[in-house]
């Protein structure tokens, strides 16, 4: 019997829901970040670093570009292909690299497919600390085509929006939610309104949709169109969400919402911000507000503003969902984890990430001041991921789809040319503003990297002192004295025997009537059903050795897991139940493993984890912990 089968399709309950209502939903969620590029991906591309010359060469080259990279990258590669890679339901780097390694049944590619993973995860962490600030900075900066001298207001009042953004994660979303669907559907009819009364006066702009604008445009200013490559790329940003979020709303609510709603509207307004440039060459210092007349710009500005805070609380709970997913896939240390709602298991809250998450945010806004700064430094981590999950879908095509060798190498050639040109036109971005989200990115996998080789290395150390359990269990089942209850010793490893069981039988020599050695694993799976969630092994003399399992989309709850368990004894009763761990406390050696800076930061995450009794649900007044000392 499959112990880690996943919940179906109904666990997320898309089924429940109409196709409308998910689509909705999704629009208000999953096209926050993209919808918002039209504040500054045309302004940047212009007037950004690299400015180009605001004729029709130039606007029908961009709007071209624009339109097919929207075309190629977002609905070809991740609406029609990506999002048909879903782990039971959930998508995201760390979702299609535990598909991958589940369904290929070959570690071929294992190494290097869990380092891709891990090193998309890094770069997400870079884009979700841009993505607010510029986002919200944009929208702010609108002010400025409302009245002059109001330039000096921009900086608070990003600061005090994304603040109080921050601060209102600890009391859930759920509510605030309700309202992110209808404010981004008006918004998204103002982007196509918008578009479509600029559109009206030069209805010549739609010739450029024809790629030979594009084509024309690379080989008339050569250099400079690749340098354009990393302004224009903003218009594609926030196309990761679509993926990352499917397990909230389902691949075909997300897929309708851009083909009938996001992308028309999206591309209604580059045109109708080409439309204007051809007219007004001198819009390109902002051209989006600057489409709508002098008396609409401040609504249209408060709506702005509203849209891009929706597009950052997406950007944050996408964090939280990520970080999870690491914590339960043991790629990080156990973190706090609140949960914010009684009846969604996906609205969570985790203090440390929040806490950081806007401790750099405000340092951005401080540190680059405008929001034309701030795109210099976007850009990298989001096409350094879109690179990413090119290669990695592309090991999925072939040993998991099974597509011919040819099927496989030609998306490869045609994708990996497209978010390469974007990812090395970004790269020489770098003096500029580039190098933070790749400090960030390589901070995050330093970190990933470090616990997971060093968590291996420590369990592989338990290992090699452990006892045969069977062994243990005749010699100790007769020698010691037992007492009444039920002793639970929480252990890593599914064999050999606990340290925590061997100290406590070195220094209280007493075993109890039951005891339970209870590992807990992950499953490469988001969610595992109830009834395959335990393994029970009688190893007799009142032993028994208990695995647990949980989706990479769960939490561990070991008490409720005991409660359910049968064939084990009597009825599991909290106060009768001890549950033992052991804290290790780790000596850095010279033994081959790891560099000795490694393993001190190794021991520091180890140290700052939280604890067990936290992570797994354990009652308070029932742990005793137990301390070792490990070297790795």
């Amino acid at each position: 019997m499959p112990s880690d089968r996943p919940v179906e399709d109904g666990a997320h309950n898309h089924e429940r829901q109409g196709l409308a209502a998910l689509a909705f939903g999704a629009i208000g969620v999953v096209y926050g970040d993209i919808g918002t590029s039209p504040l500054y991906a045309m302004k940047e591309t212009f007037v950004g670093h690299h400015p180009l010359t605001v004729d029709p060469l130039h606007i029908f080259g961009v709007i071209s570009l624009i339109f097919w990279s929207l075309t190629l990258i977002v609905t070809i590669k991740y609406v029609f292909l990506i999002l048909r890679a879903d782990n039971n339901g959930e998508g995201g780097s760390l979702a299609l690299l535990a598909l991958i390694q589940r369904s290929s049944g070959t570690k071929k590619w294992g190494a290097s497919l869990v380092i891709l993973g891990v090193l998309a995860t890094a770069l997400f962490f870079g884009d979700c600390m841009i993505t607010p600030a510029i986002s919200v900075l944009s929208a702010v900066e609108g002010l400025t085509t409302v009245r002059e001298g109001l330039d000096w207001l921009v900086l608070p009042i990003a600061t005090a929006i994304l603040v109080g953004l921050f601060l209102i994660q600890s009391i859930g979303t759920a509510k605030v939610g309700r309202l992110f669907g209808p404010i981004m559907l008006a918004y998204f009819v103002t982007l196509a309104v918008l578009g479509v009364v600029n559109i009206v006066g030069r209805p010549d702009i739609f010739l450029a949709l024809n790629p030979w604008y594009a084509y024309q445009f690379a080989v008339t200013d050569g250099w400079l169109a690749f340098l354009a490559l990393g302004s224009v790329v903003l218009a594609v940003t926030g196309a990761e969400a679509l993926y990352a979020d499917m397990g909230h709303f389902g691949r075909r609510p997300i897929s309708v919402a851009w083909l009938y709603i996001v992308f028309p509207a999206l591309m209604l307004n580059y045109l109708g911000q080409g439309a204007l440039l051809l007219d007004q060459p001198e819009a390109a210092e902002n051209p989006f507000f600057m489409m709508a007349p002098d008396e609409l710009r401040l609504p249209l500005v408060l709506l702005a503003t509203c849209a891009t805070v929706i597009a950052s609380q997406a950007v944050i709970t996408g964090a939280f969902s990520v970080v999870q997913q690491a914590v339960q896939l043991g790629l990080m240390p156990r973190l706090r984890i609140d949960h914010t709602s009684a009846s969604a298991a996906g609205q969570i809250y985790i203090p440390s990430v929040n806490t950081a998450l806007m401790v750099m945010v405000l340092l951005l806004i401080v540190g680059f001041q405008e929001s034309s700064n701030l795109a210099a430094a976007y850009g990298i981590a989001v096409t350094g991921t879109m690179f990413i999950s090119t290669c990695m879908v592309a090991v999925l095509l072939h040993r998991v789809w099974s597509w011919p060798a040819w099927g496989t190498g030609a998306f490869l050639a045609v994708f990996l040319l497209i978010d390469g040109a974007y990812f090395f036109s970004n790269m020489t971005k770098v003096p500029d503003g580039g190098w933070f989200p790749l400090l960030v990115g390589l901070i995050a996998f330093v970190l990933l990297t470090t616990w997971a080789k060093g968590r291996a290395l420590m369990i592989g150390r338990m290992r090699e002192a452990a006892m045969p359990v069977q062994i243990f269990v005749q010699s100790a089942a007769n020698s010691a004295t037992r007492v009444p209850g039920t002793a639970v010793f929480m252990t890593s490893t599914p064999d050999g025997v606990p340290h925590a069981l061997l100290h406590n039988l070195k220094h209280n020599k007493v075993l109890h009537e039951r005891v339970v050695l209870l590992t807990v694993k992950i499953a490469d799976v988001p969610y595992v059903q109830p009834e395959y969630r335990c393994m029970l092994e009688d190893l007799g003399q009142g032993f028994h050795r208990l695995v647990v399992k949980y989706g990479f989309m769960q939490d561990p709850d070991v008490p409720s897991a005991l409660k359910r368990l049968t064939g084990c004894g009597p009825e599991f009763k909290m106060m009768d139940t001890s549950f033992f761990l052991a804290r290790q406390t780790l000596l850095p050696s010279s033994r081959p493993g790891m560099a000795i800076w490694r393993e001190k930061l190794f021991s520091w995450m180890l140290r700052n984890a939280a604890s067990p009794m936290e992570f797994f649900r354990l009652p308070t007044n029932r742990v005793v912990e137990l301390g070792s000392q490990v070297e790795i």
